[in-house]
């Protein structure tokens, strides 16, 4: 006679996986390594850029061609007061980054468009600067002096610019999302990325301005 009896049936048990939960954390920390990572190799890329235009301009810096010296263009009072300007908007920039800390979004907004302001008013004595020096006759094509002057100077300038345009669109991913993990991270780069335009400028400053006018 057939066996109708019902057997009980197989049960089967699905052990999790300890480390399923943490692949989205090691997948984000990977990311977030990975865009530092190449940031930094973008500003020492930007390092060599700069060491070749103070190389350039410690060579050619001397030839006149009969023309003005720095000493003779150079207004350091105006340069001064640029100076301070890139020099403050560091400063506040680190505010920015303190209230972004504290998860402080207001806080952080104030003080970056703080910095903003700083910068704009750079570029702006930046700009008068050269208006002022092409008015005189100064132009890149007058010497080799000012040649490597301006291609100098202007591209610490464009990447203020640049620095700035950037800054705007910062502006507006925090106000529209909020600090969340992605803008702290693009608030951190941009503040490398500002930081290291100060000390550039110090070496602009000191090489090109203070050396050609007191010496």
């Amino acid at each position: 006679m057939a066996d109708t009896s019902v057997k009980d049936p197989v049960e089967f048990f699905v052990t999790e996986d300890p480390h399923h939960h943490d692949g989205g954390d090691h997948e984000e920390h990977h990311h977030e390594t990975g865009t530092m990572l190449g940031f930094w190799i973008y500003l020492m890329s930007d390092c060599l850029i700069f060491g070749i235009l103070f190389a350039t301009y410690a060579v050619l810096g001397q030839n006149y061609a009969a023309g003005p010296a720095p000493s003779d263009l150079f207004e350091l009072d105006m340069i001064l007061v640029s100076t301070f300007m890139l020099l403050f908007s560091s400063i506040t920039y680190g505010f920015a980054v303190l209230r972004m800390d504290r998860n402080d979004l207001k806080g952080t907004l104030v003080w970056l468009m703080v910095t903003g302001g700083f910068g704009l008013a750079f570029l702006y004595l930046e700009y008068a600067e050269f208006s002022h020096l092409i008015h005189l006759g100064a132009t890149p094509q007058a010497s080799a002096f000012l040649s490597s002057f301006f291609f100098l100077v202007g591209t610490h300038g464009m990447h203020v610019l640049g620095g700035s345009i950037w800054l705007v669109v910062l502006l507006i991913q925090l106000s529209q999302r909020g600090l969340t993990h992605e803008n702290k991270r693009r608030v951190m780069c941009l503040s490398l990325f500002w930081h290291f335009l100060d000390l550039i400028w110090i070496g602009v400053f000191s090489l090109v301005y203070l050396t050609g006018v007191l010496l």
